[in-house]
């Protein structure tokens, strides 16, 4: 069996930017971590590898630095990291995202086997969009599990995998063919600690990169920014922090002097209270 997990490098912080003139995410300076949603999807492989054996390949698209997160899966107990790293990938949205993933997954397939099972988080923290997974399915012609709450079964003989997925109003079991494409939900699991041997394999392991033509894009046009049709109309500036009112003496009735301060600054508020009390 052999399972791709996708895995993405985000920023470990809520200080992030927005480039005023291409509106994407500046991530210089800003620590990174694995998106934890993935972390989630990387359990659930792990666990069906330790049960039904095959190997398990970690990939991510990302610059050089996204090599960090790779080692970190391999610490955990992942076979094989691949980094899908171009220049021409700078400022892709999720269209752009699942066209160069999809590629890179069918280079693993040649290259290595063709995957049973795909694994990815729900959503990403720096995009909320909850898109990348179903795009890659869709892209690669695969059958697709979302919001996945619980493997229920996998039978490789039969070729059929069973699970658990969160819907509004309650939870479905479904069953469905292999190879299959799962999001995971966050707090499905809890990631292991790496085992030694684990973090000493990371640490001396070759990261297999590969850049555009590697990995076998074949439309350049549809990769980074100028395939990306996602247009940002306007970003919104944090909304300003509250007024601290300030009590320059300290009052015998300090509650008294805090009401009459807010009504200070919002008259029509004390107006407002008057009106209903007064209905």
């Amino acid at each position: 069996m052999h399972i791709v997990v996708c895995i993405k490098q985000v920023p470990d912080s809520a200080q992030i930017r927005v480039h005023p003139v291409t509106n994407t995410i500046m991530r210089q300076g800003v620590p990174t971590i694995i998106n934890p949603y993935d972390l989630f999807a990387l359990e659930a492989a792990l666990e069906l590898r330790d049960r039904f054996g095959g190997e398990i390949t970690v990939l991510t698209m990302g610059p050089m630095s996204a090599e960090g997160s790779l080692r970190k899966a391999l610490t955990f107990g992942a076979d094989r990291a691949v980094l899908l790293t171009d220049r021409c990938f700078a400022g892709s949205d999720t269209l752009a995202t699942t066209y160069a993933l999809a590629a890179a997954i069918r280079k693993v397939g040649k290259e290595y086997r063709p995957p049973d099972l795909i694994f990815t988080g729900k959503q990403t923290i720096d995009g909320d969009t909850a898109q990348v997974g179903p795009g890659i399915a869709k892209r690669l012609g695969m059958l697709q599990l979302t919001y996945v709450a619980k493997i229920k079964a996998l039978d490789l003989t039969a070729g059929t995998f069973e699970a658990e997925r969160r819907a509004e109003g309650g939870v479905q079991v479904l069953l469905t063919r292999l190879p299959c494409l799962i999001t995971m939900l966050e707090g499905t699991n809890q990631i292991r600690r790496g085992a030694m041997a684990d973090a000493l394999r990371a640490a001396r392991a070759p990261i297999v990169k590969w850049n555009a033509q590697d990995a076998g894009v074949e439309d350049l046009s549809k990769c980074g920014l100028k395939g990306s049709p996602t247009v940002v109309k306007q970003v919104f500036a944090p909304s300003a922090r509250a007024e601290k009112a300030a009590l320059v003496e300290a009052p015998e009735q300090p509650a008294q002097a805090l009401i009459e301060a807010i009504f200070k600054h919002e008259p029509k508020l004390e107006a407002d209270l008057a009106a209903l009390v007064r209905e």
